[in-house]
């Protein structure tokens, strides 16, 4: 028998949903207004995407798979091979999570013009796996 943490996963499925419905506007704001302010807002939606994504992640490996990823990077590649998500979702989310050491750690020198792509793609990405995993613990906790 597993123990899932469903409760702290579902958590974080729901703040992914006030992310998405956040992003448009962001963008729209960015656009309208380009600020410091708005730029270092866009930021912290990646990060608190990328944050919720692995800490997903990290419930699922430590629920279901008993064992250590070793980055952030691993628990994205972990629950992708336990066919938690669809393929197509492997390189966004590696590119999300990716930013987190320049976000984090490089944040003096961090370039805004790397957020574009990933923040316009973000809301169809957290979305699907938002749905993804909602259907895999569905099929896994019987």
């Amino acid at each position: 028998m597993y123990y899932v943490n469903q409760d702290q996963i579902n958590l974080r499925l729901e703040f992914i949903e006030r992310l998405v419905e956040m992003i448009p506007d962001s963008i729209e704001n960015q656009k309208e207004s380009p600020s410091v302010i708005n730029g270092l807002a866009q930021e912290r939606i990646l990060h608190l995407a990328l944050e919720s994504v692995t800490d997903i992640g990290s419930y699922i490996i430590d629920g279901f798979l008993m064992r250590d990823a070793s980055s952030y990077e691993d628990i994205i590649e972990i629950i992708y091979g336990e066919k938690v998500f669809p393929p197509h979702l492997l390189e966004p989310l590696l590119s999300l999570v990716k930013m987190r050491k320049k976000l984090v750690q490089e944040y003096f020198n961090f370039d805004q013009s790397e957020i574009f792509p990933l923040l316009s793609q973000l809301p169809d990405i957290l979305a699907e796996f938002s749905q993804s995993v909602k259907n895999y613990l569905k099929q896994e906790i019987i």
